[in-house]
């Protein structure tokens, strides 16, 4: 599944009228790729869904996989303003280590879960289309500056050799532990249990590693 870079380019609409018909493209597709994965997603579909002839969709991308890559990033674009909240340094005065290290783990993994459905798609595309998996891989690395960031500029104590490194490992397994949780479900590669049971482990987890070594 890999198409020549040139191929991939958007056209970007000019005109009130055409910028409004690419909205509601982009908009079908994460609505398509949200309700049925990959599979689901045609061009067929998106110009049923979004209620525009294939020629405006033409007009914008050449094929099927530049249609897709602007939707996911269009899909992206609203995951990403959800997790700017780990940039808000201000709410974090005078909160204990404990709790801003459990927040950030709690703020990553509703992320995952209010975009469970986007994420889900993404995820099992990435195993066999390469431009995906390089662009998740891309984002992992910003999700992980900012979640290591926050518990670095809060000043938190870190109580390891490595304070940056360690942080970022807590995150690769908070990360890779929600990706296999939002591919798979709750039940894939643990005990079947509630979300709160599984977001209070994960945080106890987190919190020992960095603050209690051994404890």
């Amino acid at each position: 599944m890999t198409t020549p870079a040139e191929s991939l380019e958007i056209r970007p609409p000019l005109q009130q009228r055409s910028r409004e018909a690419w909205q509601r493209v982009l908009d079908a597709g994460v609505t398509i790729l949200e309700e049925g994965g990959y599979e689901a997603f045609t061009i067929a579909a998106v110009c049923e869904r979004a209620q525009v002839p294939p020629r405006a969709l033409y007009a914008r991308v050449d094929n099927k996989d530049a249609l897709f890559l602007a939707v996911y990033e269009h899909g992206l674009a609203r995951v990403r303003a959800d997790q700017a909240v780990l940039d808000e340094r201000d709410r974090w005065r005078g909160v204990p280590a404990e709790r801003i290290v459990a927040e950030a783990v709690r703020l990553v993994a509703g992320v995952f879960d209010r975009h469970a459905a986007l994420l889900r798609a993404v995820i099992l595309i990435s195993g066999v289309h390469p431009e995906v998996h390089r662009r998740g891989r891309r984002y992992s690395r910003e999700l992980g500056d900012q979640f290591t960031a926050l518990i670095l500029e809060t000043g938190v104590e870190i109580d390891q050799p490595d304070p940056g490194g360690a942080i970022r490992a807590a995150f690769d397994t908070v990360f890779s532990t929600l990706v296999l949780r939002t591919a798979y479900g709750p039940g894939f590669a643990a005990a079947t249990g509630t979300d709160e049971d599984f977001l209070r482990d994960l945080t106890i987890m987190v919190t020992r590693y960095l603050l209690r070594p051994g404890g």
